[in-house]
């Protein structure tokens, strides 16, 4: 467990927007240095993002992603305050909350993580859910469920379109694959799981772009044999509550349409004045300080560095937020900063039960993991990434349930009714318009 630090009443005050992963890993640093420190978040928690799709498709409790952002500050010393960034001050060194609240700062990491990028393509942001923060997670949870009760009580199909190839969606077509045979044959039983028909749509010519080309065809393989249409090469032209139109005109019918396909700044942070580069991400330097500014760093998702761009992972983040607390204590002590390198640890994904890929990076990157092997790496990670003891054993049991115990009588975590299954999450029910929110 980690210890308190009692900060000197005089010391350095340095303010963190976002409880994500770059915020929450730049906290330690800076309170064992001496420095007072404020958590800035618009939830009360904090979501642990790689497991969301686990939520919206039933398998995993809404609270075993989620960690108390206060709990969490006040393990390390530092303090909470719930709320949304709206102003940037920098003369003055002082930010506005939206409530209203301000808040002096010597040094302020901008954390706020990203959402939804839909690059402009028309009825993208009305008619598709997003899957960025615990919310989304839920309504599409109980739009897939109340869709498949309908398959036992009316004609017809369900079709489910998922848009991006990189892997959140691969992941979550491959479970919603698996899904369609588990939910329908332990709680609906008098459906034909053929009548849910799971889509996989993405722009480039192969799935998982950044992998190596052999583990990009295993997981192209792993999905075909579990039913999922690919649609590769495929541009998308319009999106409406019923349909996803293809730029070459084919009309694809899809009940349920999820967004996976980027990310972008929220708009709101064209209104804190600081550079904004690729995606409205803000500008840094090398050393994370915000271009122009002395005091202000950024880190994880929301920064970009043109010359030197890290990839919008976990891992980035988490190593990010690190070096803004340690380039801050080096300013204190009147040191001269040092630039950040990435170190890049691997990256991975899982297709379903028992199936994942695994590449490795530094002296292991010769190496290629995939299937069972690769499935049990994934999910120890992530049990050691995830934020508390209880979050910790109850994914374990949960997960552990789902891919052990299904498929001999299993169920799964329900929610409630939609009120209207038509009604689609947009920028409101997403992470835009909540800058301060982190993944």
């Amino acid at each position: 467990m980690a210890r308190r630090h009692q900060a000197d009443p005089d010391a350095p005050h340095v303010v963190i927007c976002g409880a994500g992963f770059g915020g929450l890993s730049a906290i330690e640093r800076l309170t064992r240095a001496g420095m007072r420190v404020t958590l800035v978040d618009g939830h009360l928690y904090s979501t642990f993002q790689p497991l969301l799709y686990q939520v919206a498709t039933a398998g995993l409790n809404p609270g075993d992603v989620a960690y108390p952002a206060g709990g969490f500050a006040r393990r390390h010393g530092a303090i909470f305050r719930r709320g949304e960034l709206a102003v940037i001050d920098p003369a003055s060194r002082r930010i506005t909350l939206v409530n209203g609240l301000e808040l002096g700062y010597d040094y302020l990491i901008v954390a706020t993580g990203v959402s939804a990028s839909y690059y402009g393509i028309k009825g993208a942001a009305e008619h598709t859910f997003g899957l960025y923060t615990r919310t989304d997670a839920l309504v599409l949870r109980d739009h897939l469920m109340a869709g498949f009760e309908r398959l036992s009580v009316d004609s017809g199909d369900l079709a489910i379109t998922v848009v991006g190839g990189g892997a959140t969606g691969v992941e979550l077509a491959g479970t919603l694959a698996e899904l369609r045979g588990t939910v329908l044959g332990a709680t609906f039983s008098d459906v034909d799981p053929s009548r849910v028909h799971v889509r996989l749509v993405e722009m480039a010519p192969s799935l998982l772009g950044p992998f190596d080309e052999t583990l990009r065809e295993y997981a192209r393989v792993q999905l075909v044999k579990r039913g999922v249409d690919i649609r590769l090469n495929t541009r998308i032209a319009e999106v409406t509550a019923e349909h996803v139109l293809l730029a070459d005109a084919e009309k694809l019918p899809s009940d349920i349409t999820v967004w996976a396909a980027g990310v972008a700044a929220s708009g709101a942070v064209a209104g804190w004045g600081l550079p904004q580069g690729k995606g409205g991400r803000i500008v840094v330097g090398p050393d994370l300080r915000v271009q122009g500014q002395d005091r202000i760093f950024a880190a994880g998702d929301i920064a970009v560095n043109p010359d030197d761009p890290t990839p919008q992972l976990a891992q980035p983040a988490i190593q990010m937020g690190r070096h803004a607390a340690a380039q801050i204590v080096r300013l204190q002590r009147e040191l001269a900063t040092e630039p950040f390198a990435y170190h890049d640890k691997g990256i991975l994904a899982t297709i379903g039960r028992r199936s994942a890929v695994v590449q490795p990076a530094g002296r292991l990157r010769w190496l290629r993991l995939r299937g069972t092997l690769a499935w049990l790496a994934w999910f120890a990670l992530h049990l050691v990434y995830l934020l508390g003891g209880r979050n910790r054993v109850s994914t374990l049991v949960n997960l552990a349930f789902r891919y052990v115990a299904w498929g001999h009588g299993g169920s799964v975590i329900v929610g409630d009714e939609p009120g209207d299954p038509r009604r689609q999450p947009g920028p409101a029910g997403s992470a835009v318009g909540q800058p301060c929110d982190g993944p």
